[in-house]
């Protein structure tokens, strides 16, 4: 018997490449970069589904080739991609403003939109969309990226609402996730004044690993978080 698939954009870094770790055995993954030599791990067994995000013609080739070519066999779609380009609004160029718009809230729309017709179908299937703990506390200097986080939160709750609307009887599942400040190349980048300010409104005392990220992911993914759906779930260490 063939393991359900798995979706998991910006697969070849940070927290999607902890979720590829965790998933690979249970699930067949289909692995997203921008390029398709970005992923070098967990290739055997898998599939790779490369796409600049940013670009709209890129982003409507890849959701045909993944409703084409893996529409049969979905189970489960990870929005995880994102970036974040931190600057004062007042001196953010609109190209930029229109690619954090891109990567982080339209593209997670419109995968959504098609996973949400191969669901559909057969009833079942499971979308995850990765928030930011900024997207419910601001930061400055981020205001572009917390209104993109934000704006999935919104959408997922709507769409998990839209399931039940439109599928009798269905076991379709749409919630988000924020993790809050974790060990990945995107938190590397912050400088070590603006770490401790953070770790001092951290009750953990720490950041947080993408292993517990990405097992949270695995979870929820799962029969057992069967009745979690709508939901944001804050993985944040405790942060206020």
């Amino acid at each position: 018997m063939s393991k359900p698939k798995v979706l998991i954009t910006g697969a070849s870094k940070g927290l999607g490449l902890a979720m590829a770790k965790v998933l690979n055995n249970d699930y067949c993954l289909i692995l997203h970069a921008s390029k398709t030599e970005n992923i070098t791990q967990f290739r055997e067994g898998n599939h790779i589904l490369a796409a600049d995000l940013s670009n709209n013609e890129e982003l409507k080739d890849f959701c045909k080739k993944l409703k084409s070519e893996h529409g049969d066999e979905l189970y489960a779609i990870i929005n995880n991609a994102g970036i974040a380009l931190d600057k004062p609004l007042t001196f953010q160029p609109e190209k930029e403003i229109d690619k954090m718009l891109a990567v982080n809230l339209k593209a997670p729309i419109m995968i959504s939109k098609t996973a949400f017709k191969i669901f559909g179908l057969k009833n079942k299937g499971v979308i995850i969309n990765v928030s930011s703990c900024v997207a419910e506390t601001g930061n400055a200097f981020q205001s572009v990226y917390a209104a993109t986080k934000a704006g999935l939160i919104a959408f997922s709750k709507s769409l998990a609402k839209e399931a039940a609307a439109l599928n009798q009887g269905h076991e379709i599942r749409v919630l988000s996730i924020s993790p809050g400040f974790i060990a990945t190349p995107m938190t590397y980048a912050i400088p070590e004044s603006e770490k401790e300010k953070y770790l001092k409104m951290i009750p953990a005392q720490r950041f947080g690993k993408a292993d517990e990220i990405a097992e949270t992911v695995a979870f929820l993914l799962s029969e057992k978080a069967a009745y979690i759906n709508g939901s944001n779930i804050d993985i944040n260490g405790g942060l206020f």
